[in-house]
């Protein structure tokens, strides 16, 4: 069975998850955004104390706030790093992000691999499916767990809102599309798992989104 934790780090108010199998306590962490020592040690306790084997790092997109935590992580735990590839410009760039926001932190390592749709990677005994959803940022991915039901969304799709389209490399027409074609394909019970606030469903996001009305 799969078991999502949730994380909210950074001045951006960002949601790091923590997502293991229960039967083999392997994990991922998905966006780790935390920004000091304190918000660090928060994650790695819970990680401690669960017994947990993190076998994977995987970043949605590369904006500053979802990576954050990159290293720490990486450093700590040597997972196996991934990141989609139109989105490692935004890792190139990342000290210009930081000067954007006006905070200073350290350059995420480059990854060991890049997310694809043909990705195949398993943690336990759960596979991952990885759903191509550009429009936010060039590269980003949603990470669906489809036998759970269950879909980390990013900065996609948000409990009553969708991701920013204003930043460098956004399109508002591409993430529709995305949404449309790669999210309200999924069933009504798939609970999502959004970038910042709370969670929601496919459900509930097709019939009460406002931003969702067109499609």
């Amino acid at each position: 069975m799969l078991k999502i934790q949730k994380f909210t780090f950074n001045p951006f108010t960002e949601n790091t998850y923590l997502v293991w199998c229960d039967e083999k306590n392997e994990a991922a962490v998905v966006d780790p955004g935390c920004f000091d020592q304190n918000e660090e040690a928060v994650l790695k306790t819970f990680i401690d104390k669960s017994n947990l084997i993190v076998k994977y790092l995987l970043n949605t997109h590369c904006h500053i706030d979802h990576v954050l935590g990159n290293n720490f992580i990486k450093e700590t735990f040597n997972p196996e790093y991934f990141v989609p590839e139109k989105d490692i410009v935004l890792l190139e760039y990342f000290q210009k992000q930081c000067e954007t926001v006006g905070i200073k932190a350290a350059k995420p390592q480059i990854p060991d691999k890049f997310i694809t749709e043909d990705l195949n990677i398993e943690i336990g005994n759960i596979q991952v499916k990885f759903l191509f959803t550009p429009g936010h940022t060039p590269g980003e991915f949603c990470f669906y767990f489809e036998s759970e039901k269950k879909c980390i969304t990013g900065d996609v799709l948000f409990k009553g809102s969708i991701g920013r389209t204003d930043l460098w490399g956004g399109d508002f027409n591409t993430l529709m599309d995305s949404i449309k074609t790669k999210l309200l394909s999924l069933d009504d019970d798939v609970v999502i798992y959004p970038g910042h606030g709370e969670d929601s469903s496919i459900g509930i996001e097709r019939s009460g989104n406002p931003f969702l009305k067109s499609i």
